[in-house]
């Protein structure tokens, strides 16, 4: 069976990763009593959330464009965002933040957030093999640079905490 996904039901995917992803980064500020600690990882947090505004955005504008989302089935089932969001990167499972109980250096809780930001890039690059139409791997592309430009954030931070 040949499963398709098109560029909403990506953006859809992305938005819940980055809603985890806040999730991740709030947890974490609440690990450490250090107020200048905890403010850094809100405004990880906070760069989540933009990021799924991003998405949205991007989503809206592909939707002016196209006007008629394609849809795709998996036996004949509407691929679930959430789902599919918690098989790849912060998860919705408790994974992620039962191991943040366990850090505790910020160094190394920027190190596991590097890794969860360059494992979401692996995962938008898997599904652009899903997508069908050129439009649509552009605009995964783009999600992809977003990714990109966290990483370069958060590796700033790192260096700035080593």
């Amino acid at each position: 069976m040949t499963v398709a996904l098109n560029a909403f039901e990506v953006f859809e995917i992305a938005e819940q990763i980055e809603r985890n992803g806040a999730k991740f980064y709030r947890k974490a500020a609440e690990l450490f009593n250090e107020s200048d600690i905890c403010n850094m990882f809100l405004e990880l947090a906070d760069w989540e959330t933009r990021h799924e505004q991003v998405f949205q955005d991007m989503k809206k504008q592909l939707f002016k464009l196209n006007k008629k989302p394609r849809t795709c089935e998996l036996e004949k089932k509407q691929l679930d965002p959430k789902l599919m969001a918690c098989l790849a990167v912060f998860g919705t499972v408790s994974e992620p933040l039962h191991r943040l109980r366990s850090i505790e250096k910020i160094a190394d809780v920027l190190k596991t957030a590097i890794v969860k930001e360059q494992d979401s890039i692996t995962f938008y690059e898997g599904l652009k093999d899903f997508v069908p139409s050129s439009d649509d791997k552009n605009k995964v592309d783009d999600i992809i640079e977003e990714e990109m430009r966290h990483i370069k954030i958060l590796n700033q931070a790192l260096k700035q905490r080593e």
